[in-house]
């Protein structure tokens, strides 16, 4: 039996949504359904309208995801979160959704953004879902979707022209606006969407650009659970578990984490109230932000890049070599961590627990997954902490390292002549300069540098900058990326004992 209201009552009951969750009204539209947003903030609603109710369902968007709009309808729009550690697994079914609608079904989605009881419309679209440009944060207004949006609003092809096409047809009409709820992985991630959208709105109408930058506010937030990508395998245990078949699940760890800004310019669950740890409410986002983009972000995409061209598949087999345990442990301690300042944490601990969740056998973690889109990621992920590194004079040779290690996976072929295939909005342009530079690694890292989509110009006034990441490309190309890895934690061991 697939899982479903019914089944559930069979097979095993105790999973089953509450009658008051059951006949809840939609309160929230989330754009960018994926599995993410399931095993976060879906959970968390789900959780406090099973505990406090409310009328908090969630009508999920997807860009094209047809087939989990499918599997979500053949299954009363159910699904399980099974959370893993190594061996266990355990298993928290979601009945907070009430439908799952594709972007190109523009009427109904607006129907929703239009409805007075929908208070928040929250976002997760990856970074290259802001349409913008990640060194500046400026909108891209030669994007072809915002390009489109702005010849044609009331049909969007993004994020961001729903967003305020829903929001003029609330200021037309007198309706009490909703609150944009970024959740994405990017540093003040509030006030990336406010830019976006106001210069999105700019571009639109004076009047309804004013009338968003008067009465709107962007919250920011910071989110963190690992979740990969569902695989077969995922389902097929999820459905042992659950006594029935879910081909919605998603599989995540157990640790979870939420920290949002209070600034909300209509009603919100409170969400810190559920029995879910780690969910936190404060006016100052931007240390968390910060602790979590370049500690877990930072070495997540470091464990990516480099661990891919070593021939690891997943970030457990990556983090179970010692030398890249080592190696990512040091980074975190001497590079990144002197840019991180927040109070009231053990950072040692964070850290330590950050190990121990990489080290996590229940999550299929793909390297290939994370390194996707490294055009959006690098900038915050790397570049700010290296920025801060150059500016205080920090080492940052692991750093520079994993940066290196970025631009070969991008060359699109391996250690072993390859091809890799490479997910990135930039990913002909990097083609180009590799065709145009592979030969002269200087060159080709100086053109690497002149990508201003990429990196600020701040970094090519630092010729140490460009001077280190050639070095460390060189090895790279040189020994390889593992090699360079294992030479790199021999070298501080040696200079630790001096």
């Amino acid at each position: 039996m697939k899982l479903s209201l019914s089944s559930l009552s069979h097979a095993n009951a105790a999973h089953r949504p509450t009658p008051s969750e059951l006949s809840a009204k939609v309160g929230i539209v989330h754009l960018g359904y994926g599995a993410f947003h399931r095993a976060h903030q879906a959970l968390i609603t789900d959780t406090y309208m099973k505990e406090k109710g409310g009328n908090w369902k969630i009508v999920g968007v997807t860009w094209g995801n047809s087939e989990l709009q499918d599997n979500m309808a053949e299954q009363d729009n159910l699904y399980s979160v099974g959370v893993g550690y190594n061996d266990q697994l355990d298993i928290h079914v979601v009945g907070a959704v009430e439908t799952i609608l594709t972007s190109r079904e523009i009427d109904k989605i607006f129907a929703y953004l239009r409805d007075p009881a929908v208070k928040i419309v929250s976002l997760t679209v990856t970074e290259k879902g802001y349409c913008h440009h990640p060194a500046t944060g400026d909108l891209d207004l030669e994007h072809p979707f915002i390009k489109h949006d702005l010849e044609d609003p009331s049909h969007p092809k993004s994020a961001i022209g729903f967003l305020v096409e829903g929001l003029n047809y609330r200021r037309l009409h007198g309706i009490r606006p909703f609150t944009p709820l970024t959740c994405d992985n990017l540093p003040e991630n509030g006030h990336v969407l406010e830019k976006v959208v106001l210069q999105f709105a700019k571009a639109r109408d004076a009047e309804l650009y004013q009338w968003i930058k008067d009465n709107i506010q962007f919250p920011c937030t910071m989110v963190d659970r690992i979740v990969p990508r569902t695989t077969a395998q995922d389902i097929d245990r999820v459905s042992e578990a659950l006594g029935v078949r879910d081909d919605a699940c998603v599989v995540t760890e157990p640790f979870l984490q939420w920290v949002v800004e209070d600034k909300f310019v209509n009603e919100r669950p409170l969400w810190e109230t559920t029995s879910i740890a780690n969910i936190q409410v404060t006016d100052d986002v931007l240390p968390f932000e910060e602790m979590k983009l370049r500690l877990l972000n930072g070495t997540h995409s470091s464990m990516a890049y480099l661990g891919y061209l070593s021939g690891y598949r997943t970030i457990a087999e990556t983090i179970a070599d010692p030398q890249f345990k080592t190696f990512i442990r040091s980074m975190m301690d001497n590079e990144i961590t002197p840019s991180v300042h927040i109070q009231g944490v053990d950072l040692n601990d964070y850290k330590n627990q950050l190990i121990e969740r990489y080290e996590n056998r229940a999550l299929k973690h793909l390297t290939w997954q994370i390194a996707m889109d490294g055009s959006q990621k690098v900038p915050q992920r790397f570049l700010q902490t290296m920025r801060y590194g150059l500016e205080h004079n920090i080492e940052l040779s692991g750093l520079y390292l994993a940066l290196a290690g970025w631009i070969r996976y991008v060359s699109g072929i391996d250690e072993q002549n390859q091809a890799i295939d490479v997910q990135d909005p930039l990913k002909e342009t990097f083609a180009q300069v590799w065709e145009q530079h592979q030969a002269n690694p200087e060159q080709l890292v100086t053109a690497f540098v002149a990508i201003n989509k990429v990196f600020d110009p701040f970094f090519t006034q630092h010729p140490e900058f460009t001077q280190k990441l050639t070095a460390a490309l060189k090895q790279i190309l040189s020994i390889g990326a593992k090699q360079s890895v294992y030479q790199w934690v021999k070298q501080h061991q040696s200079l630790a004992t001096h």
